[in-house]
C-alpha cells in the first residue's frame, strides 16, 4: 500500500517526461538576472578556514565562512585533501533539509569540497529566515527582488569566488553538484556563472513552476501550492525562479539524475531541467527519488561512479 495520497509517478511514463518542456521565460529574464549576477560579484566575501584538526577519509576538515550579498553570514565546511595536490575545486548545495556535516564520500580526489549551507539553512542560521524548509521556501515571495531564493543563488557565486581567492590554479576547473534544493538553486547559479565547467544535478527542484503547482507533492512544493491558492499573484515571481528556464541558457556539460517516482520533486518537473539543458547533457534515470525502495543502495553505487567518471577530467 502507497503511504501517499496521490501517485508520486503523476502518471507520467519514461518517453513522456522527456517530452516535458520548459516554460516560457518573461521578457526581462535574462536582465534580471544578469543584473544580479554582477551584484554578486561586487562583493568581497572576505572568506575563512578554521582548521578543525579533524581528518577523515584522506580529507582534513576545515570550518568555513564568508559574507554573501544583502551582508549575509555563510558558514559551513571544507575539505581538502591530506595528501597530494588541489588541481580542482567543487561547491557542493545540499537538500531542503540544510546540511549537518560535509559528505565525505564523495567520489573525488586531488579537490577543495566547499560545502556553504544556504542562507538560513544549516550552519547560515539567520534570524530573519526560517529554517523550516516550509517556511523558508516562502520567504519574501512576492517580490521577485527579495526573494530567498534569489539570495540562495547568490550564496553559490559568492562560494564560488571564496573558492577562487584560496585556490586560484583551479581556475577553468570548477565543478558543482546539488541534490534536490541545491540542484534547482545551482541550475539557477550555472545558467550564468561561466567559472564552472560542469555540473552534477540530482533530482533537481524548482523545475517547471506551472506543473510544480499543480502536482501533488509533499515537502515544500505544497507550501508553495497552498500559498498560491490564496496569493496567486506569487506565478509572477516564481517565474524567474524556475529552474527549467535557467537550463536553456546552461552551455556546460551537466550529469543529471532525474527519478521516475519522487513524492517531494515531481517527476515532470526534473525532467524539465535535464530536457531544458542547452549543453552536453547526460541523464541517469533513478527509480525513485526522496524515497526509500529496496535497490536504492545500488543504485547510489552505480551513480557515484557515474559522478567519478563524469568530473575526471575537469
Amino acid at each position: 500500500m502507497s503511504p501517499y495520497s496521490f501517485d508520486p509517478t503523476h502518471g507520467y511514463s519514461l518517453d513522456q517526461l522527456l517530452q516535458v518542456e520548459p516554460p516560457t521565460e518573461p521578457a526581462d529574464f535574462a536582465e534580471f538576472w544578469k543584473k544580479r549576477y554582477r551584484r554578486a560579484m561586487d562583493v568581497l566575501p572576505n572568506p575563512r578556514l578554521r582548521d578543525t584538526g579533524v581528518d577523515r577519509d584522506g580529507w582534513r576538515v576545515f570550518d568555513l565562512a564568508l559574507h554573501s550579498t544583502d551582508n549575509t553570514e555563510l558558514r559551513g565546511w571544507a575539505l581538502l585533501p591530506v595528501h597530494g595536490t588541489i588541481r580542482r575545486g567543487f561547491v557542493i548545495g545540499h537538500g531542503y533539509g540544510g546540511r549537518e556535516a560535509p559528505d565525505f564520500d564523495l567520489p573525488l580526489d586531488d579537490a577543495a569540497l566547499f560545502f556553504p549551507c544556504a542562507r538560513g539553512l544549516g550552519r547560515s542560521w539567520n534570524p530573519y529566515i526560517s529554517s523550516e524548509s516550509h517556511y523558508h521556501v516562502l520567504h519574501d515571495i512576492q517580490s521577485r527582488r527579495r526573494y530567498v531564493h534569489g539570495g540562495c543563488v547568490d550564496d553559490l557565486w559568492v562560494t564560488v569566488t571564496a573558492l577562487l581567492r584560496f585556490f586560484p590554479t583551479v581556475a577553468g576547473h570548477i565543478g558543482y553538484i546539488g541534490e534536490s534544493f541545491g540542484g534547482g538553486i545551482g541550475t539557477m547559479a550555472l545558467a550564468w556563472d561561466e567559472r564552472i565547467s560542469r555540473a552534477h544535478l540530482i533530482v533537481p527542484s524548482f523545475g517547471h513552476h506551472p506543473l510544480r503547482l499543480r502536482l501533488p507533492s509533499t515537502g515544500s512544493a505544497a507550501s508553495v501550492q497552498q500559498f498560491a491558492k490564496r496569493h496567486p499573484s506569487v506565478v509572477e515571481t516564481l517565474a524567474y525562479f524556475d529552474a527549467a528556464v535557467a537550463a536553456r541558457r546552461i552551455r556546460v556539460p551537466v550529469l543529471a539524475a532525474c527519478a521516475k517516482l519522487d513524492p517531494a520533486v515531481a517527476p515532470p518537473g526534473q525532467f524539465a531541467i535535464h530536457n531544458a539543458l542547452g549543453g552536453p547533457k547526460e541523464l541517469f534515470v533513478l527509480e525513485a527519488g526522496h524515497h526509500d525502495w529496496p535497490g536504492a543502495a545500488a543504485e547510489r553505487e552505480r551513480l557515484r561512479q557515474k559522478i567519478r567518471d563524469f568530473f575526471r577530467d575537469i
